[in-house]
């Protein structure tokens, strides 16, 4: 075998290592789905169903990573799926905030919007409450009471959605409250505590308290299953009317292949007996809404806040 020979054998044989190398075949190591939440509400569980379910069809370990912001909402967790490579093993699983507050913060990372949705599964039984002694029993009472009382907002973070929508209710309604608090966790004993006179939180959260709390309004275009009587903001103040979802997504370059695979579990997993189960059990809506489609509803929510955002300014 003489030199040339020998050139091209060794040519060939780096082309195809390398040619092996680039189709190496998604997933092939380890998966890791960010929550910028505490665990235990209706996200952090369902995400974990996902994970699970990704890791048994591709063979491939998963985790769950909860990453809280300790008061400041979501966007440390998403600052750290944004910083990821685009190549699928880092995945966010984030509320509508991050996609349509996240941009406007003044964060680097953040500005301009640097995911791309996979697909959104939950919309949340998002409630605002009251302890069951308040001396009021509805928002039209709330704002009589907050006339000449100190009512204070426990909430998740001052410009994530939820915390907006109930802002603008309070000055649709002629009051104000008399001042606000983050918290990272909302539950029975936030309220309990005395911390607080109102929160917005999920319902999941405050399920274990529910017959000894009043919920005097949900934030969505539906009323929940699980408080028929209570009404909508929306039906409150119809211009208020936005959801409240939550979806999987990644970093803009990650491959639409890669995106595929990952859509492809999480719709099998959300429309599961175990997942749907969940959804009866908690009043949450369980679903899957394909990528073109949350993209369209992210520009309608950008568009909702804007007017909240006028109408607190005022």
């Amino acid at each position: 075998m003489n030199k040339y020979t020998v050139a091209a054998s060794t040519l060939a044989l780096a082309l195809s290592a390398l040619g092996g190398a680039a189709q190496a075949e998604y997933p092939e190591k380890p998966v890791e789905f960010v929550v910028p939440w505490p665990p235990g509400d209706l996200e952090d569980v369902l995400t974990r169903m996902i994970a699970e379910d990704f890791s048994a069809e591709y063979g491939v370990p998963t985790a769950v990573v909860n990453k809280p912001g300790g008061g400041g909402g979501p966007f440390p967790g998403a600052i750290e799926v944004a910083n990821a490579p685009a190549d699928g093993y880092t995945i966010g699983s984030f509320i509508a905030a991050v996609p349509t507050v996240g941009p406007q913060l003044g964060i680097p990372q953040l500005d301009p919007d640097p995911f791309v949705p996979v697909g959104n599964f939950l919309t949340y039984p998002f409630v605002i409450a009251t302890s069951g002694d308040a001396p009021y029993d509805d928002i039209e009472g709330l704002a009589a009471h907050a006339q000449d009382n100190d009512v204070v907002l426990g909430h998740f973070g001052a410009p994530l959605v939820p915390t907006q929508v109930t802002l603008g209710l309070a000055k649709d309604k002629g009051f104000a409250f008399a001042s606000d608090a983050a918290f990272d966790a909302l539950d029975c004993n936030t309220l309990a505590s005395g911390d607080v006179d109102v929160v917005n939180t999920t319902l999941q959260l405050i399920l274990p308290c529910l017959d000894d709390i009043k919920v005097l309004a949900s934030i969505g275009s539906e009323r929940i299953p699980l408080t028929p009587d209570t009404p909508t903001v929306a039906e409150l103040a119809p211009d208020l009317n936005v959801a409240l979802w939550n979806g999987l997504f990644v970093p803009k370059d990650t491959p639409q292949d890669v995106r595929d695979k990952i859509a492809a579990v999480a719709e099998k997993t959300v429309k599961s007996e175990r997942a749907q189960q969940l959804a009866g059990e908690t009043g949450a809506q369980v679903y899957w809404q394909p990528a073109d489609e949350v993209a369209a509803q992210i520009e309608q929510d950008i568009e909702t806040l804007g007017r909240i955002k006028t109408m607190l300014s005022k």
